[in-house]
């Protein structure tokens, strides 16, 4: 690691609209290639594997699989299997596990299963050389490139344009030509990181957060909140926007601060009423998204989304939030490359 706080952390984000050309030009063929052979064997259902970060991106990948598919999914408790040694009938089901390095005992251990248990098998993976991929009967390299920060940000967002691009094959589209607006708008967002160090002065003092999306941003939302407590270690609350309103909008007050993910679409039509209901409680509301929505809030980061897919605005919607936990994170004395107690690798089981 750098003697100086938060350079290896700060490269790696500076990397991803590279990181996103990269999939566009070199991964959207082969990544094709595997959605027509999982689609020849016409999977009924899915099932998606993954912890951390990459759980976040697994959640994202549900919502495209069902909604831009129609495909059931679900997301796995691995210990169903790695623990209780449940042998469920996976006949005709995609299971999809996803892990930036594919080296976590328990993701290895359950992919081996799935497959003996009769499922399809495709592993999602910054490592073609991993144990995850050797077991899967399918990979996808995500291109990111060596991710030396704990805190990941390349590979997220390399995940979720991968994933993209797999679920828009598997159903006989090509998303290459929706998703190529990008990287240069990742660019843009990128290069506004004096507007977010500014915004973070306002959360250096922060002693918890919540955050809140529907939809689409919902993934970016449990992101936001991994990404805030892994690196400047205040409790952020993820939370869909439904969820809140049944129960926990009571601890909202005027001194915790609330992101808002405002995905401009139907996710973001349907967080409506939630950000009505955080106003009216007088909330330090701060919103990630169109710059109407950031014009009625506390203060936010207007999002560029004119012409821009619902389902592709996730991979721009986190950058802002990867610079804010940055920023905080610098801000309150701490080194966002090496967060305490943590490992590139969890070695789970």
């Amino acid at each position: 690691m750098s003697d100086r706080p938060g350079v290896i952390m700060s490269a790696e984000m500076a990397e991803q609209p590279e990181v996103l050309r990269r999939i566009l030009r070199r991964g959207a063929g082969p990544i094709g290639d595997v959605a027509a052979e999982i689609a020849a064997r016409k999977p009924r259902f899915v099932l998606l594997t993954a912890r951390g970060t990459s759980d976040n991106a697994a959640l994202y990948a549900k919502y495209l699989l069902e909604i831009r598919l129609g495909l059931p999914c679900g997301l796995a408790s691995m210990s169903t299997t790695t623990a209780y040694g449940a042998k469920p009938d996976l006949t005709d089901v995609l299971v999809i596990t996803i892990s930036q390095s594919g080296g976590s005992p328990d993701l290895v251990a359950s992919t081996r299963a799935a497959r003996e248990a009769g499922a399809v098998t495709l592993a999602v993976t910054n490592n073609p050389d991993s144990g995850l991929a050797a077991v899967s009967e399918h990979h996808i390299d995500v291109l990111a490139g060596p991710e030396r920060a704990l805190p990941a940000t390349k590979t997220y967002t390399a995940s979720l344009l991968a994933l993209y691009l797999f679920v828009e094959a598997l159903g006989g589209g090509d998303g290459a030509a929706a998703a190529g607006v990008l990287p240069d708008l990742a660019d843009g967002i990128l290069g506004r990181r004096a507007e977010v160090a500014a915004l973070a002065s306002r959360y250096r003092f922060a002693e918890r957060m919540v955050i809140t999306s529907r939809g689409y941003g919902y993934p970016t939302a449990k992101e936001a909140a991994l990404k805030l407590m892994e690196t400047s270690y205040i409790p952020a609350l993820s939370y869909s926007g439904a969820d809140l309103l049944h129960g926990p909008l009571a601890m909202v007050d005027n001194i915790s601060p609330v992101i808002a993910v405002v995905t401009d679409g139907r996710g973001g039509k349907a967080l409506q009423p939630v950000l009505d209901r955080l106003r009216g409680r007088g909330a330090d509301l701060f919103v990630v998204g169109p710059q109407a929505q950031v014009d009625a809030a506390s203060a936010g980061f207007a999002l560029p989304t004119a012409g821009v897919a619902e389902e592709l605005q996730p991979v721009l919607e986190i950058l802002p939030l990867q610079m804010l936990a940055y920023e905080v994170t610098i801000a309150r004395g701490q080194d966002p490359d090496a967060p305490r107690a943590l490992a590139k690798v969890t070695e789970t089981s």
